[in-house]
This record gives structure tokens, C-alpha cells and sequence, in this order.
């Protein structure tokens, strides 16, 4: 029995042919590309909303910090009246900025500020980038292991440890110093975390060829991989120097001589009985000890970025 398939049947009455064309013209129209301007017109419709986004939120960050300089200027008079405005009738900055830094030592709470600041993130550098790089490279037994401890450690806050720290400190004589401000935070497992997470990147190859030249592993560390890792440091020292800046809890525990006061106690001590009426000077305080943050993010904002986008989960 022949099975082949008449050509003229296979294709059908004219009729029928002439629909099967219509169709596939009709299938083609559907998939063919939008216009070039629809296409534009779309990625402009976007690109406005995911703007406006932003900027409504930047607005929203920023606001507090515009209102804490618009209250430093302002008279006592109009901090608080009836009516909303942001720009002040008469300027009292001078008064408002020259009683906050003659009635507290607001450059001295700076300094101290500055100071533990800067020790912390010394020493949490000097002890995180050769643990992040171990986790990252190495390869030795319980790594895996050590790396979920590692991760189960960013869940302890500070509050749990502090009692047996504080009987430390006070057993040793470091109450009322830096050292004893800093001490809990020389270990920063978020430092470790984030620096292995950028490591993990670094081609293995320039570490081979590193070993073979006679490198030992903490020259590698030091000499190879810490420079190509200056953005992920550098995004780190900001987080760890807002969040150090910022501490009342720890340095409220350990310190209550006043000239040692960081920049959050410090402003416990400024706004006493007779100061903590006066917002005007209270807001003046606050724009002095909050500018070395703006100042240290406007600096490293660039490597900030680029540390947070190019530390990955891998």
C-alpha cells in the first residue's frame, strides 16, 4: 500500500492555501518588534519611576539631618511655634554654635571618638583580613565548619557578653580608659565574613605562583591580596566607624570621667538641666559631632560602593 502523500492533496484547495499564508503573515505581525520610539518611551517611563523612587527616599534620609541644621541656626523663639517653617526670620548661629563648644568639650568628644574609632578598626583589620583569607583560600579540615560558626556568631549582640567583659576589665584596672572601650570590638566577625566573601574572587593562579616564588602565606596575605582588597576594606571601615561613632551602650558602662567620653556620651553630659532646654545649642552640638561621619562617607564613598558590589555570596 503506498503511504506517500499527493503533493497537490498535501497542499490543499487554493482556497485553503491562500488562508494557511494569510495566517503565518498574520503569526508573523504578531511577534515582529515593537517601534524603536515605544521602546524608548518605555525605558524613559522607567527609568523616571525607579528615579523617583530613589530620590523619595533620599528625601526621606536626608530630611533629619537638613532639620538638625535648619533647628542650629534658628533662634529659641521660632524652634518651636505654630507654624512649619524651614528657613529661620533671624539667624542665631553664632550664639547657637559658640554655647555649644564653650559649655562641653565637643572637640575634646571628637577626638575620643576618633580616637577608639580608629583603634577598633586598626586591630579588627590586623586580625580579620588573615582569618577571612584562611577561610577563603586555604584548605584544611573543618573549614566548612568553622565558616557556619563564623556566620552563627554575627547573631550574637553585644548585650550578651557584656557582664562577664565588664567583670574583666574592672578585674584588671582598664575602667575609665580607651583600651577598655575598644577591647570588645577587636575581633569583628562581619569583617572577617565580608573580606571572605571578596577573597573567595581572587584568582587562585596569582596565589600558586605567589608559593612557588618562595611567598609565605602571610606574605601573600599582606603583600598580594590586601591591596586588591582595598574597596571591600574600605567599605567596611565605614560600617565599622558609623557603628563605633554611634555607641552610647558600651562606653555608657565603662567610662564616667568626661574628658574619655566618646561623642555619644559626650552629648549626655553637654545636655544637662540648664543646656537641655536650649535645642538650639542641643542641634549646633549635634551638626558638630555628626560632620566627621558625613566627611568620612563623602571620602570613601566611591570604594564604599565598589566594596559593597563587588563582595558577592559565593
Amino acid at each position: 500500500m503506498n503511504t506517500r502523500l499527493d503533493p497537490v492533496r498535501a497542499a490543499g484547495t487554493p482556497a485553503q492555501g491562500a488562508a494557511t499564508v494569510r495566517g503565518r503573515a498574520g503569526a508573523a505581525a504578531v511577534v515582529a518588534p515593537r517601534s524603536p520610539l515605544a521602546a524608548t518611551l518605555r525605558r524613559v517611563a522607567s527609568l523616571v519611576v525607579v528615579h523617583a523612587v530613589l530620590l523619595t527616599g533620599a528625601a526621606f534620609v536626608l530630611l533629619p539631618f537638613l532639620w538638625m541644621l535648619v533647628t542650629s541656626i534658628k533662634p529659641p523663639d521660632e524652634i518651636f511655634t505654630a507654624t512649619l517653617r524651614l528657613w529661620p526670620h533671624h539667624f542665631n548661629a553664632v550664639d547657637n554654635y559658640r554655647h555649644a563648644l564653650t559649655s562641653a568639650p565637643l572637640l575634646r568628644f571628637a577626638l575620643n571618638g576618633l580616637i577608639v574609632c580608629a583603634g577598633i578598626l586598626c586591630v579588627q583589620l590586623l586580625t580579620a583580613i588573615p582569618c577571612a583569607y584562611a577561610l577563603a583560600k586555604l584548605r584544611f579540615p573543618g573549614r566548612r565548619a568553622l565558616f557556619v560558626l563564623t556566620l552563627l556568631a554575627l547573631a550574637i549582640p553585644v548585650q550578651v557578653p557584656a557582664l562577664p567583659l565588664y567583670i574583666a576589665i574592672a578585674k584588671v584596672g582598664f575602667l575609665n580608659t580607651y583600651l577598655s572601650m575598644m577591647f570588645p570590638f577587636f575581633l569583628s566577625v562581619f569583617a572577617i565574613f565580608l573580606l571572605r566573601q571578596f577573597f573567595k574572587g581572587f584568582p587562585d593562579d596569582i596565589i600558586h605562583a605567589a608559593r612557588l616564588d618562595g611567598m609565605g602565606e602571610l606574605e601573600i596575605v599582606w603583600r598580594i591580596v590586601t591591596p586588591s582588597a582595598v574597596p571591600a576594606i574600605a567599605a567596611f571601615a565605614v560600617f565599622s566607624f558609623v557603628a563605633h561613632w554611634n555607641d552610647l551602650y558600651w562606653p555608657l558602662i565603662v567610662i564616667s570621667d568626661a574628658n574619655l567620653a566618646p561623642p555619644p556620651l559626650g552629648m549626655m553630659f553637654f545636655a544637662d538641666a540648664e543646656t537641655g532646654s536650649n535645642y538650639g545649642a542641643l542641634t549646633a552640638a549635634a551638626t558638630i559631632l555628626t560632620a566627621p561621619l558625613v566627611i568620612a562617607f563623602l571620602v570613601a564613598r566611591r570604594q564604599f560602593i565598589a566594596g559593597i558590589t563587588m563582595t558577592g555570596v559565593k
